[in-house]
């Protein structure tokens, strides 16, 4: 993978009336396909995924799948209009999550840009958490 982009991760976690932050500054590799999107990065120990590659996939502003590689694999689909119902690996365990998007806002081009997406999180329909990710992708020279 040539890792010749800077990728700016910012998550935001709301659960209970209470919200946490988290933001990650990685390099990692972005390609346009067949009219989508692909921003990859390694995972590190300070992720908790060490081993493992990221990988997500943006088609326009209606669906995000993000799909993690490697000891502890994972997919969410994050789409408008739609509630998936994805397999998580935590690394104590797996996962069958529900997943609604209520927000997704791309703004890439061929050279980099932002996407926006937010969505909600389940378990056997009981709410679980909102989560809201904010991406940067620009070239790293």
């Amino acid at each position: 993978m040539k890792e010749d982009y800077l990728i700016t991760i910012h998550g935001t976690m709301e659960q209970d009336g209470e919200s946490d932050s988290v933001k990650l500054m990685t390099r990692g590799s972005f390609v346009k396909r067949n009219g989508s999107f692909f921003i990859s990065y390694k995972e590190t120990e300070a992720t908790g995924y060490a081993g493992c590659v990221t990988t997500v996939k943006v088609e326009d502003s209606h669906k995000v799948s993000m799909l993690r590689f490697g000891p502890t694999p994972s997919q969410l689909v994050i789409e408008k209009g739609r509630r998936h119902v994805c397999h998580y690996e935590t690394g104590h365990g797996s996962l069958s999550l529900g997943v609604a998007a209520d927000e997704i806002r791309s703004r890439l081009s061929d050279e980099g840009g932002t996407v926006r997406f937010s969505y909600l999180l389940d378990m056997d329909t009981a709410a679980v958490s909102r989560n809201i990710v904010k991406i940067t992708v620009k070239p790293a020279n």
